[in-house]
């Protein structure tokens, strides 16, 4: 745990949490007050976790021999829990929710099978996929290419934050999947050019996410387009009520498939700091001058608030890139590079970082201004302690 100089926060004799400071909208302006003791934790010992045994091998499932090539190119022998239970239904045509975390191999339990159901259909058929976020849809297009190598198929990439011209140009080439954003997918089909009329496949990818972050009448303005013999996918994390309603419009008869375990923060290192608005930066910057502070991910309110805060950083000499909701879709993709590749120690982000990207290695999570909700604290410090490995989490609060 990082040395208490920076954490001022107090303990009573017995070991438990005291705060006197009265709840404050500072750093946390659009939601909930959150009890600062619930950013402080002392990690748990890792409990050895029962390892799945897969049924199937990917070599066992009826994939085109092409397809077979590029799994085993890219690696991949043994399935996850969800692309085990799901892919013989996907591959079978029946509509499936998926329930499972972020970073469980979703992506793969649904890209795999639509490219063996598109090449066993009548072509000119198209599949749509849609995500929460510009980076988790380029990340499916991605795979999407991996995997569809040597197939014949054209992918469109479809978000805001790029030029719309190149994509608009892609999809007069008729492509067979098109992958993308709510809010872009509708401006291009309320220009006319995306049409949904022969799309027989659609996936729903981190639903709940999409919900949050208040895309239900996009997602249902597309639904209302489809046609009404389709297979219908839906991963999430989570199943509220509102997800259900939507599911109910989306999928007939789906299968559900539930590997989902709770979004816990119990095994990381969690603890505050506590300084006034004046002095966050200087003590953001004493940190990140510890070494062990490898890999270090930001997390800001605000689009413009999260640029300075890496502007300031490159000008202390930490190399430092952000993301954004005003970087344009290339921009953010080049940052979050750099970051993975460890080109740069910091990124700094809004909750765009928060979920549904695969950043490994993440050493800290700093909330430099508190989130909106536990929940999101819990999915933004998820980020680090990753895969077996150890994690440290550290939040601001305000001294008075």
């Amino acid at each position: 745990m990082y040395n208490n100089t920076y954490s001022s926060y107090g303990r009573n004799k017995g070991g438990r949490t005291s705060y006197k400071s009265k709840p404050s909208s500072r750093g946390n302006r659009r939601g909930a007050y959150i009890d600062p003791s619930k950013f402080i934790n002392i990690p748990k010992p890792r409990t050895e976790q029962p390892v799945y045994v897969a049924k199937n091998a990917f070599a066992d499932f009826p994939f085109h021999d092409g397809l077979k090539k590029n799994i085993e190119k890219a690696g991949y022998v043994t399935p996850t829990a969800i692309q085990d239970k799901a892919i013989t239904h996907v591959l079978s045509g029946k509509d499936v929710i998926g329930l499972a975390n972020t970073g469980t191999g979703k992506t793969a339990a649904f890209v795999l099978p639509t490219i063996q159901r598109l090449l066993e259909m009548p072509r000119g058929t198209t599949a749509l996929i849609v995500a929460p976020t510009r980076e988790l849809a380029q990340q499916i297009d991605d795979e999407f290419k991996i995997f569809s190598r040597g197939a014949g198929f054209l992918s469109v990439l479809c978000v805001g934050g790029m030029n719309i011209v190149p994509q608009i140009r892609t999809l007069r080439e008729k492509p067979e999947v098109v992958i993308g954003t709510p809010g872009r997918l509708k401006d291009l089909v309320e220009r006319g050019i995306l049409s949904l009329a022969k799309t027989q496949i659609v996936i729903l990818d981190e639903a709940d996410q999409m919900l949050d972050m208040g895309f239900i009448g996009d997602i249902e303005f597309l639904i209302d387009l489809l046609p009404q013999e389709r297979q219908g996918l839906c991963f999430s994390a989570t199943m509220s009520p509102a997800i259900s309603n939507l599911i109910h419009k989306l999928l007939k008869d789906p299968e559900t498939i539930s590997v989902v375990s709770p979004v816990t923060s119990e095994h990381i290192a969690q603890d505050v700091i506590k300084t006034t608005k004046d002095q966050k930066l200087n003590k953001l910057g004493e940190m990140l001058e510890d070494p062990n502070f490898e890999k270090v991910l930001v997390f800001g309110e605000t689009k413009w608030g999260v640029q300075k805060l890496a502007d300031h950083l490159n000008d202390l000499g930490h190399k430092a890139e952000a993301i954004h909701g005003n970087k344009s879709q290339p921009q953010r993709q080049r940052a979050l590079n750099a970051f993975k590749q460890d080109r740069v120690k910091v990124l700094v982000a809004t909750d765009v970082a928060a979920r549904g990207l695969d950043i490994p290695n993440v050493s800290h999570v700093i909330n430099f201004d508190q989130p909106n909700t536990y929940s999101d604290y819990v999915h933004r410090i998820g980020r680090t302690g990753r895969a077996g490995n150890t994690g440290q989490a550290y939040t601001f609060i305000a001294n008075y």
